[in-house]
């Protein structure tokens, strides 16, 4: 018994799996770096707004309070000192006439000079601008913030940031790429194993493999390979068993056959061609014996030992006939075939109360040849069982036919069967069990529990399906 090996399945499709867990760390990591980059960007959007803001202030009530002291110098006084004081951080300071003159702007810072941090990145985290003007005699002093230092000190600490973050988010994807791998290097071993055992290679183990989960895995496919192959031989047991023995009914039922023509054969020969010979020998020794007569008393004795055993002989033939081939069961039926047994041992065995209870074999010339002629052997073996070995003295036998079936039941009330009735060398019963199995019924012999042995049979009138002839 073999299975058709199944298509191999095509595999799967998307990323590996290295590949979803290189993505996902790589994912996670980056939203690491990102969530610290978004703290580093609002620090120096605090730390910025800060800076500008105590700048402003101090640089406002600082100029305040020198305008003060400068007011009756003269502007010209004024500009001198702020061109001493030169640029003030984080500020811008313009000094203009009441003219609209501008006599003073703060020079360019020198920190960092000629460098900016790009747009997007001071809109981040510039603060609002504030703006302070101190008006005094013969002009205007504007003090604005000015925060692109301090952002560009920002942006600096930012670039630095971001690129150890992208060196160790790198390095660690790396790392990750190369760990996960050598983590699940025992899959491709794995997956061909299981291709093997798709392709019906039951024969194939997983290696020894690396690690706690893969080698739990590779026992498991192993294990798995194991009962696979197990359960096949077990199958392929169990189909040679099964195809052996039906193929050892077949032969027991064509052997049945057989043996059952041979009987009609055999006692058809009995019947004419023996009978008519043991007749006609004791006719010609009773011929003989009556010419003799007083002349030779002698041979006369002797002729008539002859004619007598001749009788016995016959007699025993007609006895015997019934137990090979019963004319009854195929010219007049089961049913009648039943009866005559029936009677012919109540002839023989007078003090056995016999019991016959038919039920549904009416027609019994209509049923099928085998069940039949199994259901009579049945009941001659159980009947000659019962009648010599029970010590009984009663015997009932029922036998009952419906449209699927023919059941019968053969008890008695004697002591039952031995103990060993089902070693080797008991062929009676046995046989029969066998014959019924052979026909797609059953035989069951029993104890009864009041005592004495219950025979029972049960015979499909249809053989089973599958089953030739």
């Amino acid at each position: 018994m073999s299975s058709p090996v199944p298509d191999p399945v095509p595999g799967p499709r998307g990323p590996s799996l290295r590949l979803q867990i290189h993505l996902i760390v790589a994912a996670l990591m980056g939203l690491f770096v990102v969530a610290v980059i978004a703290l580093q960007i609002d620090a120096t959007r605090r730390s910025v707004r800060e800076e500008i803001t105590a700048g402003n202030r101090v640089a406002g009530q600082l100029l305040q309070r020198v305008t003060w002291v400068y007011a009756n110098a003269g502007p010209q006084t004024l500009v001198r000192f702020l061109e001493q004081l030169g640029r003030v951080r984080a500020n811008d300071i313009r000094f203009e006439s009441d003219d609209g003159r501008v006599l003073f702007t703060s020079p360019q810072a020198t920190y960092k000079q000629g460098r900016y941090a790009p747009a997007w990145y001071s809109a981040l985290v510039s603060p609002t601008l504030e703006r302070q003007v101190i008006q005094m005699p013969g002009g205007r002093l504007t003090v604005e913030a000015e925060p692109s230092r301090a952002v560009l000190d920002g942006w600096d600490d930012f670039v630095v940031l971001g690129s150890t973050g992208a060196a160790v988010l790198v390095l660690l994807n790396l790392a990750v790429f190369w760990g996960v791998g050598r983590a699940l290097r025992p899959l491709p071993t794995i997956v061909e194993g299981l291709a093997r055992l798709q392709t019906g290679d039951y024969a194939a183990r997983l290696p020894a493999l690396p690690g706690r989960e893969a080698a739990v895995i590779g026992q498991a496919v192993n294990q798995l390979a194991e009962a696979i192959e197990a359960e096949i031989e077990a199958r392929m047991r169990a189909f040679e068993a099964e195809r052996t023995l039906l193929e050892s009914r077949e032969f027991a039922r064509r052997l049945e056959v057989h043996t059952e023509a041979e009987r009609r054969a055999i006692a058809r020969e009995l019947h004419d061609e023996f009978a008519q010979s043991v007749t006609a020998i004791r006719s010609l020794a009773r011929t003989v014996q009556t010419r003799l007569g007083e002349r030779d008393p002698t041979s006369a004795q002797a002729t008539g030992l002859i004619a007598d055993e001749a009788a016995r002989l016959y007699e025993a033939m007609h006895g015997l006939i019934p137990r090979l081939a019963p004319p009854a069961l195929d010219d007049l039926g089961l049913a009648d075939a039943l009866t005559e047994l029936v009677d012919a041992s109540r002839s023989r065995y007078g003090d056995m109360t016999l019991e016959l209870n038919l039920s549904g074999l009416e027609q019994s010339q209509s049923l099928p040849v085998e069940p039949a002629r199994a259901a009579y052997r049945v009941a001659q073996e159980a009947l000659t069982n019962a009648l010599r070995h029970s010590g009984g003295t009663r015997v009932r036998i029922f036998a009952e036919a419906d449209p699927t079936s023919l059941q019968l039941t053969v008890e008695d009330d004697g002591t039952g069967l031995p103990d060993d009735w089902a070693r080797r060398g008991h062929y009676g019963l046995r046989g029969l069990r066998e014959r019924a199995a052979t026909l797609g019924g059953r035989l069951s012999v029993q104890r009864r529990p009041e005592g004495g042995t219950r025979v029972q049979a049960w015979l499909p009138m249809a053989r089973p399906e599958g089953e030739t002839t």
